[in-house]
This record gives C-alpha cells, sequence and structure tokens, in this order.
C-alpha cells in the first residue's frame, strides 16, 4: 500500500526537529532485519532515508547509484549484505550514533 503524501510529510517534518525519532527509525528498521523481517526492515529503512538524507546523498557517500538504492530498498529489493551493511554503517555516520547489539534470552 503506498503511503499518502500527507503521512510522508508528516514523517519528514517529525524527522527534522526530533532527533529520537529519527534514531528509532534507524534502529527499528535494522532491528527488523535482525529478526528476520527484510520487508519490513526494508520500509523503515526506506522511510528514515527519505526524511534524512535521501537518496541522492546516500548514493554520493556510498558511490552507489540512488536509483540502485531506491531499488535495494525497494518492494522487490534484495540487497547483497555488503551493500545493506556499507548503507547501514553510512545512515550511522550521518546520523551520529552507533548501534550495538544486546543477546536477550
Amino acid at each position: 500500500m503506498p503511503l499518502t503524501r500527507d503521512f510522508k510529510e508528516t514523517v519528514q517534518a517529525r524527522a527534522k526537529r526530533d532527533a529520537a525519532f529519527r534514531e528509532a527509525l534507524l534502529k527499528e528498521g535494522v532491528e527488523c532485519l535482525l529478526a528476520g523481517d527484510l520487508e519490513a526492515g526494508k520500509i523503515v529503512l526506506r522511510d528514515y532515508i527519505n526524511a534524512t538524507i535521501g537518496f541522492e546523498e546516500l548514493g554520493a557517500l556510498t558511490n552507489k547509484q540512488p536509483k540502485s538504492l531506491m531499488r535495494m530498498f525497494g518492494p522487490s529489493g534484495n540487497p547483497h549484505a555488503r551493500n545493506l551493511f556499507e548503507v547501514i554503517s553510512c545512515m550511522q555516520r550521518h546520523e551520529g550514533v552507533q548501534l550495538e547489539v544486546n543477546a536477550v534470552r
């Protein structure tokens, strides 16, 4: 289901003013990936990218074509682990955070 323009604008506006919200989006996307939910992880990370760095700047920082990055995080995208982790690393640097994994039983 495509997102409405109002929803996208709301997410972008909140991301611009709320660092904790940006960090939560990034964290949620990575947690979904680690839990094995690739589709949800890609959706959340795509929302993060659109609301913050944008695909053009991300492409410049990763030396990847913005269209390739858009496909990678699109519904049928199947990113290679190397590309996915490179992009996540770039997003962490951009946000000024370092995500850590904690084991929970």
